[in-house]
């Protein structure tokens, strides 16, 4: 399969990394990752108004009607430039929650905020470490409230509603909650990566809408595969960028009368990152193809674009440190802007070994079903 984004597609990638080299400079980003505000609402109503908050919701629900594959283009440039945004938990996890599971009312009521960014979604999902399962989900509902504690809940401090996984009356459910209404009980919880808030919420009879009421653990695996493939366009994005600054401060630096990047040791560092960051790109193409096209194929794409891409991020954002030496130690230097994003990306949508064991598991599933034929 030879797959590749179209000449307008990449038109937009370009586009898209215009506005965020003007608008989500480092100067912003530090000076959210050094505020209380969460995030940049300049930045966030900017993106709106480019139509990237609504690249994948439905014209008749006011997004743009264009595709995953332009949402792909749109999280890479995200990724390249850290943008300190609440995007990933309101477009690729609220959002398509409404889209997989939404009444049309609700629909109609969401979707159209989160295109204009009038509105921050987020999903509480998880209650204690370790994988998520419906068995280890305590929150409950009952008469129409919630009562429960998540944590971490990814933009949970800033989020004005969530979708929540909560034991209902016929088992596992999802519920829309206000996060701004009674019954809600916000405190943030410190990451590596300040720039995305985090939160831990207490539910205590919190008033909450049902969403859906099919299979909750089906509708959750299928967002969480389409997730994994734009969050690892978003580290690819990374990858690229911190490859690119280490690489430039190797051509520039100079030691011992050369340039570091002559040196042998600096040039292997170099082409481990780039072997890195081009096979994650690979499976983050073989995510968007599958993505696009609805194709059997998506549970393993995804998560082999997940764990390759999670992989590639956390390797070059360290080395990218390691060519700068000394220096990229330092908070002046913009090394660990790329360093915290990493790791807090590696967690989001569940760990690095979570994903691994997910790859393996979709791998023997679909062998089988070969030797079965």
């Amino acid at each position: 399969m030879n797959f590749d984004f179209s000449d307008e597609q990449k038109q937009l990638r370009d586009s898209a990394r215009r506005f965020l080299e003007k608008q989500s400079s480092v100067a912003v980003v530090r000076r959210v990752l050094e505020g209380d505000e969460g995030y940049d609402r300049e930045l966030w109503q900017g993106l709106a108004e480019m139509g990237f908050t609504g690249a994948a919701i439905p014209e008749e629900f006011g997004g743009a009607g264009l595709g995953y594959l332009e949402l792909c283009v749109i999280a890479e440039e995200l990724g390249r430039a850290v943008a300190p945004v609440p995007f990933s938990s309101t477009v690729y996890l609220a959002a398509e929650f409404l889209l997989a599971a939404g009444s049309d009312a609700q629909k109609k009521h969401y979707l159209p905020k989160i295109a204009a960014g009038e509105v921050i979604g987020t999903f509480a999902y998880a209650e204690t470490a370790g994988e998520v399962t419906a068995e280890r989900i305590k929150a409950t509902v009952s008469g129409g409230k919630l009562s429960g504690t998540k944590i971490p809940v990814a933009d949970g401090a800033i989020a004005d509603f969530a979708v929540v996984a909560a034991q209902g009356g016929s088992g596992l459910g999802l519920y829309l909650v206000d996060l701004t209404g009674p019954g809600v009980t916000r405190t943030v919880v410190d990451t590596i990566d300040p720039s995305r808030k985090h939160a831990r919420i207490v539910f205590d009879g919190a008033p909450v809408e049902q969403l859906g009421s099919g299979n909750a653990e089906s509708v959750i695996e299928a967002v969480y595969d389409r997730a994994a493939v734009l969050t690892a366009f978003e580290q690819v994005g990374g990858s690229d960028r911190a490859l690119e600054m280490a690489r430039d401060y190797a051509l520039e630096r100079i030691a011992f009368g050369r340039q570091i990047g002559s040196f042998q040791a600096i040039k292997h560092i170099l082409a481990d990152m780039y072997v890195s960051a081009t096979l994650a790109r690979s499976n983050c193409y073989w995510g968007a193809y599958a993505l696009s096209t609805g194709s059997a194929e998506l549970p393993e794409a995804a998560a082999s674009c997940r764990v390759s891409a999670t992989k590639a991020f956390q390797h070059c954002s360290t080395n990218n440190i390691q060519v700068h030496g000394g220096m990229g130690f330092t908070w002046q230097f913009d090394c660990h802007l790329y360093y915290k994003r990493s790791n807090l990306l590696a967690l989001n949508l569940g760990s690095l070994s979570v994903w691994e064991n997910r790859l393996i598991a979709r791998m023997r599933a679909r062998n089988s079903a070969r030797d079965a034929a």
